[in-house]
């Protein structure tokens, strides 16, 4: 009788991760699908509140194409943050006299703003007409680690493009913990049986 209870039970955790990993390859999927930048047309700066009073520094190096035009006469901005609703925001990025963006080029900023957890959404936004093409955006935050945003291609005239993915790191992080929850329990069972 042990033993045929022991089976189901192993049969049961079987089936359980089976269930898991399958879910684990659809929130991947999921993910790879929203890796591409989109227009964010409903995007309103004037939405953004410091939620937290402190105030933090953040790391953002903008890696421009090699296809994008030499040198880009128009203005940048940038806005950028987490699944809690902390937005941080640079009106203005560029300094044409200093050849910022330029083609092949890196640059680095240093921007001040609410303290956010890890950030999972930015949106660069152009205003002019000579165009710009980003080719990444990495942003060092305090309280996360260091994200890559992969643009590689050129951002529209007057429209907040780029990415969110704060819907996908919170379902991630969610069949994560299941995992464990699932590998805790298994773990307690077989402690008992053996």
């Amino acid at each position: 009788m042990k033993e045929i209870l022991f089976l189901l039970l192993l049969l049961l955790v079987v089936l359980s991760l089976a269930f898991q990993l399958t879910l684990s390859v659809a929130v991947f999927d999921s993910q790879s699908a929203s890796l591409l930048p989109h227009a964010h047309e409903s995007f309103n700066i004037s939405y953004i509140q410091m939620k937290n009073a402190a105030s933090c520094s953040y790391l953002v190096v903008i890696s421009t194409s090699c296809s994008s035009p030499r040198y880009t006469t128009d203005q940048i901005s940038i806005a950028f943050g987490d699944a809690y609703g902390n937005q941080i925001y640079s009106p203005r990025l560029d300094d044409p006299s200093s050849g910022t963006f330029e083609s092949c080029s890196s640059d680095t900023f240093q921007i001040n703003g609410p303290c956010a957890y890890q950030i999972c959404y930015v949106y660069l936004y152009r205003s002019g007409s000579s165009g710009w093409k980003p080719d990444t955006v990495k942003i060092n935050g305090y309280n996360g680690r260091p994200v890559t945003f992969y643009y590689n291609t050129f951002i529209p005239r007057d429209t907040w493009y780029g990415f969110d993915l704060c819907n996908n790191a919170a379902s991630s992080y969610k069949v994560t913990a299941q995992k464990c929850l699932l590998l805790v329990i298994l773990g307690f069972v077989l402690s008992f049986l053996l």
